[in-house]
This record gives C-alpha cells, structure tokens and sequence, in this order.
C-alpha cells in the first residue's frame, strides 16, 4: 500500500478537484449534485485498517467542507461512509476472500460487483448528508428525492471514472 502513496495522492489531487472546480459549480435544479470525491474512499485498498479509513475519510469531509463551507455536514457523512466500507466488503466478499493488494474497483472484481458496492455506499453516504443538511426528518419526501437523483448522478459520474481509468487488475 505505501508504494502506491503516490498514485493514491495524485488520484485524490485530480478527483478533489474536478469536484470543487467542475461539479460543485453544475447547477442542476437543486436536487442533483455528483458527489465524485467519494470515489476516493470507495476505491482505497481492502486491507486498509480501520482507523486510518476512518482519518481519511475524515480529513476527505474536511477538505470539502472548507471548500463548500458547509461546517461538518460532509466530514460526518465521510466518517459514516468509512464506518460502513468494511461492512460492505464483508457482505460483497468473494467466496475466497479477498486476495492481498486487491482494491475494491471494477477493474478487479468486475461492473457487477462495483456497481453493488458502489451503488449501497452511496445512497448510504447521500441519505446521511442529505439528512444532515436538512437537519432533521421534517421533510423527508424532499430529502429522499434528492437523496435518490444525486446517487444516480454520482453513480454515473463514478461510473465514467471507472471506465475511462487505465488501472489494470494488479494481482
């Protein structure tokens, strides 16, 4: 994992910026907002231990809250998406377990399987971001519908970096 620092860097670099630079600044009605900075923590290696996914994605929430000024909302649904990563791995787990140095992609484990992972995470990241910003369950009609059209924008646009990456299979 520490020989990839690097790359894992300079994805975080390019992927936080496309976020604040190009999709913060799409006006979508409201309702629709990709969230591509969660690629990061969705494609961190399987092994990683828990605390250390839970001080990036901590410090993750930080730095788009700085940028959006949006006091903690994206630093709890960070941490809440990092608290549920390895739950989520557990449950997707190939029947073998998952082989040393495997990252949880769809270049590894194939468009299925991502999509399942990818797809649970997400909603379980927006819900929680969603309901923080609204502060509450007083409109949840409103809060699931842009809980639900911003996943499936995340989605494709997590799905469009996942096709045009050139990260093979490296075990």
């Amino acid at each position: 994992m520490i020989n990839y620092l690097g790359r894992y860097l300079l994805s975080f670099a390019a992927i936080l910026l496309i976020q604040i630079l190009v999709l913060n600044n799409l006006n979508l009605g409201g309702y629709v907002n990709p969230w591509l900075y969660v690629l990061f923590l969705l494609i961190l290696p399987v092994e990683m231990p828990g605390w250390l996914l839970l001080v990036i994605g901590f410090f993750t929430g930080l730095l788009m809250d700085l940028f959006l000024n949006t006091i903690g909302m994206h630093t709890a649904a960070t941490v809440f998406l990092c608290f549920l990563r390895p739950s989520l791995l557990r449950i997707f787990a190939p029947r073998d377990g998952y082989e040393p140095g495997s990252l949880p992609t769809r270049a590894h484990f194939g468009l299925a399987w991502f999509m399942k992972y990818a797809s649970l995470a997400v909603v379980a990241h927006h819900l929680f971001l969603f309901f923080t910003e609204a502060f509450g369950f007083s409109k949840p009609g409103a809060t699931l519908s842009k809980t639900l059209l911003s996943s499936a924008a995340t989605l494709a646009v997590i799905l469009l970096a996942q096709l045009f990456s050139s990260q093979q299979k490296r075990i």
